[in-house]
């Protein structure tokens, strides 16, 4: 075995443990952040969530699924990731800085009932803490995505996913979106019932 072939073995093998370690301890988790996101979207309340670069890609994607579709033709559902505004983003870091552009948002767009999808892959960044934070404030219930040892984040959030088994970004992440598309589909299910063309489907990618 060549020294790339030895690289692509060890990432599978790394994330695939990963998730088999996330999923023995989160398992129960995943089912009660479901359920409450479920309970809120039935309830007129939104989804926000946020984090920074690849963690605000994956808030992006996941709010599209939801926005759009995942896998059942539905009814749109209200989700809004703060990563995406540019002028709300720059006009917030340039006058009050960048610990505050998810903070903000919060205080100006969350509602009580709401929940926040709080991504950080070390559970430290500043903005996404202080927008935790502003969660609180706000009333809205708050499921953080973190990895390692969770970070700063393990003790502010109702609801932990943690990817415990490693810190290394990448394979967090991959952990994250994972968990993400779960969650969606359990939230499809309880809202709209099963698929009837399971496991595929068509949504736009």
């Amino acid at each position: 075995m060549d020294a790339m072939e030895e690289v692509v073995r060890r990432s599978f093998a790394e994330s695939i443990r990963a998730k088999e370690e996330f999923l023995r301890e989160h398992e129960a988790t995943l089912v009660r952040v479901a359920r409450l996101m479920a309970d809120a979207l039935n309830q007129g309340h939104k989804i926000l969530l946020f984090g920074n670069g690849g963690s605000a890609a994956d808030a992006q994607h996941i709010a599209a699924e939801f926005v759009n579709r995942f896998v059942l033709e539905r009814r749109p559902l209200p989700a809004l990731a703060l990563t995406t505004d540019t002028s709300a983003l720059t006009s917030i870091g340039n006058d009050y800085g960048f610990d505050q552009v998810f903070s903000k948002q919060i205080e100006a767009l969350g509602q009580a009932g709401d929940v926040a999808i709080a991504i950080s892959t070390s559970g430290n960044s500043p903005n996404v803490l202080r927008a935790i934070d502003a969660c609180g404030q706000v009333g809205l219930f708050v499921v953080g995505l973190t990895g390692g040892d969770g970070g700063a984040m393990r003790d502010q959030v109702d609801f932990l996913l943690n990817v415990g088994a490693t810190r290394e970004t990448a394979r967090v992440q991959e952990c994250h979106i994972l968990a993400a598309h779960v969650l969606c589909e359990l939230v499809d299910r309880q809202l709209f019932g099963a698929p009837h063309d399971e496991p595929g489907g068509g949504r736009g990618a």
